[in-house]
């Protein structure tokens, strides 16, 4: 299907600016009381769907750790992960994600930087700058991850952490239509899908809305067998339902990986 040339990173930044805007679920700062419980010990976070990420995933004590929060805006994770006593970047591809952890640092009193650009760029970043990378789901907006996985694995330490979100590419097999309307799974499309290549311009707009995110599948291989081709060292896997999705109900829609930098 011919379209005219897409820019990702464009095309999703004004996309997620508008997120905030509307409010998506991914755009809600935590609560001043979240920040106060974190702050005394009580905390989590997300990572893949709506349960807490495995406290063991993480360092024992944050104090003085420092964590890249990946494509993480939104004034969630990053806000807790400095109330617990990290030094947190926040790096996302959206300014009003962004503004939402400016918000809650300034409100809190928090010490947290924010940066904006391209996840598949971090050259904003030493090498061996980060203890922790914390990248919740959000790998589905680039069209392509080997370089998400070499960045990752060059800004860590040795010993360092990346916790990794991902949806179940499965996930994209089903019309859109169908699953969100009746909750009926009928298989149309092939893997890997792109919202780009399945889609006109105009079928785009029809379906999603012309200003939505961008959205790209991406194969195990390259979302797992791209982490050991980087260098890392897999720990740790989880998976999780979408709790608001149909297809819930017969597979997991997202993956999580705990992977190591040797070292």
């Amino acid at each position: 299907m011919q379209d005219i040339v897409v820019d990702p990173v464009a095309h999703n930044r004004a996309a997620w600016d508008k997120c905030v805007q509307e409010g998506n679920e991914w755009s809600r700062p935590v609560s001043a009381e979240d920040v106060g419980r974190a702050r005394m010990g009580d905390w989590s976070i997300v990572l893949i769907g709506r349960e807490p990420v495995d406290r063991s995933w993480l360092p024992t004590d944050l104090t003085g750790k420092d964590v890249l929060c990946l494509a993480s805006g939104g004034g969630q994770q990053g806000p807790i992960l400095a109330a617990a006593g990290a030094r947190v970047t926040v790096f996302d591809n959206s300014p009003r994600q962004l503004g939402q952890d400016q918000m809650v640092a300034a409100r809190d009193g928090l010490e947290l930087r924010t940066v904006l650009g391209d996840m598949r760029d971090l050259s904003a970043f030493g090498d061996a700058t980060f203890d922790v990378v914390f990248h919740p789901v959000s790998n589905l907006f680039v069209p392509d991850l080997a370089p998400v996985w070499r960045e990752c694995f060059r800004v860590l330490r040795p010993g360092g952490t990346l916790l990794a979100g991902f949806l179940n590419p499965d996930a994209y097999l089903f019309d859109h239509e169908a699953l969100d309307e009746r909750g009926e799974l009928i298989v149309v499309h092939k893997l890997p899908y792109s919202d780009v290549t399945q889609y006109s311009a105009e079928e785009r707009a029809t379906k999603f809305g012309a200003d939505a995110p961008l959205e790209y599948s991406h194969t195990l291989t390259d979302q797992i067998g791209g982490q050991l081709a980087a260098g890392f060292v897999l720990t740790g896997f989880a998976e999780a339902p979408h709790q608001s999705n149909a297809s819930a109900q017969y597979m997991s829609n997202y993956f999580a990986t705990l992977a190591v930098k040797p070292g």
